[in-house]
């Protein structure tokens, strides 16, 4: 799978992309497992391939191969809507727990679906062309086994009752939730090491026949 996803960005930077968007790895993903890319994501899957469903992320890093941990968004959840709660810092716990049941929600939602729920990440440097790559399970989380906290952005900031470690973010402008995650042992890294010559325009109109009666215009 490494090869094909390498291959696929190779391709995207000899056309002049400068970048790999969420989008773009959810359809270099597909491809490499054989599954189905939805250009409208069911739920939190974005990718499809039998009872297999994937949420696919991509995150930006300096130095990938010693990144520890990603914040990966996944998506906006809202006490508001969702449990009636306005008041969000007069109870920062009931606000927290609310977050995460939003979350288990939308995973037991998908799970009616895919019985195998993953999440796909890709840690990404296009200038080194250095790239991490791991697959985990989506997790529900326990509300209670966590406390939550503001920090000095007055975001909420979710931690493990026991090791106090930082895990979640929600940002109450915006509702955008934040999971950390770590980055384990098994993640695959793999690097460009040759120079990638970028294809002209023109070379792409040629391989391709093109001729100016292709245009009608109107």
């Amino acid at each position: 799978m490494l090869i094909e996803i390498g291959k696929q960005i190779i391709h995207r930077l000899a056309v002049g992309q400068v970048d790999i968007t969420g989008n773009d790895f959810g359809a270099i993903f597909a491809k490499a497992a054989s599954g189905v890319d939805y250009t409208r994501p069911q739920g939190i899957v974005d990718v499809g391939r039998g009872s297999c469903g994937w949420s696919i992320k991509t995150v930006k890093a300096k130095k990938p191969f010693a990144q520890r941990s990603v914040r990966l968004i996944s998506g906006r959840n809202s006490p508001t809507y969702s449990q009636n709660i306005d008041e969000f810092f007069s109870d920062k716990q009931k606000t927290g727990e609310a977050v995460l049941s939003i979350w288990n929600a939308r995973v037991n939602e998908a799970m009616n679906e895919y019985s195998d729920l993953r999440i796909a990440v890709l840690i990404r440097n296009i200038e080194t062309r250095e790239f991490v790559l791991f697959e985990e399970e989506i997790q529900r989380y326990t509300p209670n086994n966590f406390r939550w906290k503001l920090n000095e952005r007055r975001n909420f900031q979710g931690h493990d009752a026991i090791s106090d470690r930082h895990c979640f973010t929600w940002q109450p402008h915006g509702s955008q939730y934040t999971i950390i995650r770590l980055v384990p042992g098994s993640a695959r890294r793999f690097k460009i090491v040759h120079d990638i010559p970028i294809v002209s325009p023109a070379a792409v109109l040629k391989g391709i026949q093109y001729r100016d009666d292709w245009i009608q215009i109107h």
